[in-house]
């Protein structure tokens, strides 16, 4: 058997986003390969004759690899497998037909091929509770969106659609989730599949399917070789609102690449005065200086193997020289602001010093002693997730909602238009009559001048917790003179 292998030029244009038709079809033969060696296993496995395997017996050569490379049937044969060990094969049921709405899309000579499968036994092990059976009416919502998806494709981001081209097999439609505008996700097992809440947009629908495709792409790499060291810490992730394992940072990077080039691209087409600019450059902003950060934080880390440094080295190498490209200033600023929201409040629910430190830092206070350095720790138990109101009123200044723009907290409302000292001001007010108040502590943590509120406020708020009777301006100053963790 000869093992599959990519040359580093290869591995760094797909570092770089840019995989070429070659290397995605050696990732579709090795996803298929992978494919064949679970089916041989499962039958292995049992030694009574199988319906599922007699009738890939019966297809053609050609209509037999068609199947097999099916992206639910990965998924099949590694839950096959996995049953095996607790209970009989005849209790697995059998391999999956490929089920749902063949849809075809066609412009400027090029078309996509995708099956919408809302019926199949599998739907759920894409990682999203699926949706029901499509009325016709979603049905033609789903082919109206894809097909203004790929038209924007075609005619803008030709590169970006040859990749889904070569990538996209199967999209599943799941339930929307009230809390998030759109969800989407892929499974490790499945390449080129894609669970994903209806579109409300053709242009929506183009940046989750590039999204998705990424992960699916990386994941087909990873089957290859390791591009992370097994262990290691829980960490920061800008798209998430969850601790990630390195594996999972690196994910978020290399699917935003594609959102950033994305949005770029769009830029460059629509012109200085199109409608919808903003959004559109907030966007390019936000993620261009996430995804760049986020490629230096993990190959600062060590967690990456050889393979994994030069993957990550050429997309960072990639987004580098788009972080001098112009953009609006006021634009950027609320793009600053939207990242630096994310992680403080990433911060304020996840982190948390030890209930030892916090004691022996309320005695250093009250004894008058300088703070000394505390480490903050993923915390133990699972927080609420909320979504960030300072957000929600960007996304209303960005789209010119005059009047949605000032409905909120008055901290928000002036956090978000700029006036520092007035979000203070309220912000202070607010933690004056609840020192527990999160969303407080997530703005002031935007706008205090104490370094110690900017880059730890899970650390502030935890000290001022536990020293009600401290000034929180003098004790945020304390902390700030304390080394960094």
């Amino acid at each position: 058997m000869r093992p599959f292998r990519l040359a580093d030029s290869d591995l760094a244009a797909l570092g770089a986003g840019r995989p070429s038709p070659g290397t995605l079809g050696l990732l579709r033969r090795a996803r298929l390969s992978r494919h064949l060696l679970l089916l041989r296993e499962a039958r292995r496995a049992v030694p009574e004759r199988l319906a599922w395997y007699d009738d890939l017996g019966a297809l053609t050569p050609a209509a037999a690899r068609t199947r097999i490379a099916d992206p639910l049937v990965g998924l099949w044969s590694a839950r096959v497998l996995a049953a095996l060990r607790a209970g009989p094969e005849t209790a697995l049921g059998e391999l999956p037909e490929p089920v749902g709405h063949l849809i075809r899309v066609t412009h400027s000579g090029r078309t996509l091929t995708v099956r919408l499968d809302d019926r199949g036994p599998l739907r759920h092990l894409l990682g999203l509770p699926p949706a029901e059976r499509l009325a016709p009416t979603e049905l033609a919502h789903w082919h109206d969106c894809l097909d203004a998806a790929w038209r924007i494709l075609v005619t803008r981001h030709p590169t970006a659609a040859g990749i889904l081209d070569g990538v996209l097999q199967v999209i599943v439609p799941a339930r929307p989730d009230p809390l998030a505008e759109g969800v989407s996700a892929t499974s490790a097992g499945a390449f080129g599949a894609v669970a994903m809440s209806a579109p409300a947009t053709g242009t929506g629908l183009a940046v989750a399917l590039l999204h998705e495709t990424q992960h699916s792409v990386l994941n087909a790499v990873h089957g290859l070789f390791e591009l992370v060291h097994p262990g290691g810490r829980l960490g920061y992730s800008p798209w998430r609102e969850d601790p990630r394992p390195t594996f999972g940072v690196l994910h978020g990077a290399y699917a935003f690449l594609a959102v950033a080039r994305f949005w770029r691209t769009e830029l460059r087409h629509d012109g200085a005065t199109a409608p919808g600019r903003g959004a559109a450059e907030f966007e390019f902003a936000r993620w261009r200086t996430a995804v760049h950060e986020t490629a230096g934080r993990l190959l600062a880390g060590g967690e990456l193997t050889a393979a994994g440094v030069r993957l990550v080295g050429a997309l960072r190498d990639e987004v580098e020289p788009w972080l001098a490209e112009p953009v609006d200033p006021e634009v950027e600023r609320l793009a600053d602001l939207a990242r630096a929201d994310h992680h403080a409040r990433w911060r304020l629910r996840n982190l948390t010093p030890s209930p030892g430190d916090l004691t022996a830092l309320a005695g250093a206070w009250r004894a008058g002693r300088p703070a000394m350095p505390v480490e903050s720790t993923v915390a133990d138990g699972v927080r609420t997730i909320e979504s960030s109101p300072r957000l929600r009123l960007i996304r209303a200044v960005l789209r010119g909602d005059t009047a949605g723009a000032e409905e909120g907290d008055p901290g928000d409302v002036a956090c978000v238009r700029g006036s520092r000292r007035d979000a203070l001001t309220s912000y202070q007010a607010s933690l004056s009559k609840d020192r527990a108040h999160d969303a407080a502590w997530g703005g002031l943590a935007l706008v205090s001048p104490h370094p110690a509120l900017r880059r730890r406020p899970e650390l502030v708020r935890a000290a001022a917790l536990a020293l009600p009777e401290a000034d929180l301006a003098a004790l945020a100053d304390w902390l700030s003179h304390q080394d960094e963790d």
